[in-house]
């Protein structure tokens, strides 16, 4: 079947439309840098023709409140509408498990929005809910850096390889619609504070790590299960340390 990736040429999109395409799927990277824009709507028509299957995995190019927000409501919006008049019968779509859990993020109100039109507008839907990537658990220091200080909170977090949600979100694709959430997660649970503490400590990184609970997580408080799937989630193969022995 032809499938579309939305964001088809990022970290998870690109290793999406290699395992489509390997599985012998006609997969499609659709971006900016390739002439498909979703916010102004350019190329949409073009690129969905034929097309049984749109995967979104773009993000916006701004975290800022505002700016995050209107990305996802007009892109979303926009190729809806395009999938419609097109004839596409799946839309599928990567977000965050406990998404539902962090409305104080301006992030997580615009991907709870995200959710909520694609939920309303009638199209047979997949939301695919994972949780943090691997090659993200360093970039979640940076943002949590006063100084030479880390402020992190204690919360449990079980993170997952890029390779592993690419597989989930491409078996999800090439399914039945199931008009609902599909949670994905790693293999293993850490305390935040004390990952990052470790994976600070192994790049002889100088920050020190203060645990501190009202820290927040890209603007929201973390209570100890927020950032966890619920008891039905898949869970992945790939364990953290074998990734990292993989980046030696």
């Amino acid at each position: 079947m032809k499938v579309v990736v939305i964001g088809g040429t990022g970290l998870i999109g690109s290793k999406l439309v290699g395992k489509l395409n390997e599985h012998g799927h006609e997969a499609v990277a659709a971006a900016p840098n390739t002439g498909v824009n979703t916010l102004t709507g350019e190329g949409l028509a073009e690129v969905l023709k034929g097309a049984s299957v749109v995967v979104d995995v773009s993000n916006s190019p701004s975290w800022e409140d505002e700016a995050v927000l209107t990305f996802f409501r007009t892109s979303t919006a926009n190729l809806l509408q395009a999938e419609a008049e097109a004839g596409v019968t799946h839309h599928v779509a990567l977000s965050v498990v406990g998404t539902d859990r962090l409305q104080e993020s301006g992030y997580f109100r615009a991907k709870q929005a995200q959710e909520e039109l694609i939920k309303a507008s009638g199209m047979p839907y997949s939301i695919v809910h994972a949780t943090q990537f691997f090659e993200f658990i360093k970039g979640i220091a940076d943002i949590s850096t006063d100084g030479d200080t880390v402020h992190l909170s204690s919360a449990k977090f079980q993170p997952i390889y890029s390779d592993d949600v690419a597989a989930a979100v491409g078996r999800t694709a090439v399914g039945a619609p199931v008009n609902g959430v599909v949670e994905i997660a790693g293999p293993e649970v850490f305390q935040l504070d004390e990952l990052i503490r470790k994976t600070l400590a192994d790049a002889n990184d100088a920050r020190t790590v203060v645990t501190d609970p009202k820290a927040p997580y890209s603007g929201a408080q973390l209570q100890e299960t927020t950032l966890l799937p619920g008891p039905d989630a898949h869970i992945a193969e790939t364990k953290l340390s074998d990734w990292m022995a993989r980046q030696q």
